[in-house]
């Protein structure tokens, strides 16, 4: 038992809570895909098959909810990194990854604006945090191939990959920014090689 005063020790979600949540932040993802920020909550609950009541409970404001869907995306990114490290020679996890960061790419241009009216400081954090994990994940994908002997370490530094691919979107924002931001994933692996 706690000692007197102290907080109560947290729980685990149950089961059924965690898979609500999980569905309500893709349905989330989606909704704001093709609708922006603005899109409809009780559409979001709909379409994860929740209830309205459910969504609030997990995310009592629409800023939470836009938060939370930035920060899963990239939880989601980092932990692809790890299992493409498991499971992909090292350059073909890199470009794979990157591929992925592109598609990651896509959804925070859609909450950007949304994420700027946010309070500063929680803000600051959440895009620091997400920094982090991407460049953990970055970093460990370069690793490899580079210990690998398939691409060269000159100068390169983990993050001017992740740097030139967010050029490409942010100066392209147009209809198929994402077709080119691919190919630059090409541009920088065959730069990359050995």
């Amino acid at each position: 038992m706690p000692p007197e005063g102290s907080p109560a020790p947290s729980r685990k979600p149950r089961a059924d809570a965690e898979r609500n949540r999980l569905r309500l932040l893709e349905a989330a993802r989606a909704a704001f895909a093709s609708g922006g920020t603005g899109a409809s909550l009780e559409d979001v609950a709909r379409a994860a098959e929740v209830g309205i009541g459910t969504l609030y409970r997990h995310f009592p404001t629409r800023d939470a909810l836009i938060a939370e869907v930035y920060r899963n995306e990239a939880a989601k990114l980092y932990d692809h990194a790890r299992e493409l490290a498991d499971s992909q020679p090292p350059i073909a996890a890199l470009r794979t990854w990157l591929l992925l960061f592109v598609d990651y790419l896509s959804t925070k241009l859609i909450l950007v604006e949304a994420l700027k009216a946010m309070v500063e400081g929680d803000s600051a954090r959440l895009k620091a945090t997400s920094g982090e994990q991407l460049t953990a994940a970055a970093s460990l994908l370069v690793g490899r191939a580079v210990a690998s002997g398939e691409i060269s370490a000159d100068g390169l530094d983990p993050i001017d990959l992740l740097r030139a691919i967010t050029g490409v979107a942010m100066a392209g924002a147009g209809p198929d920014w994402d077709q080119a931001a691919r190919r630059m994933v090409d541009v920088l692996i065959n730069g990359l090689r050995r």
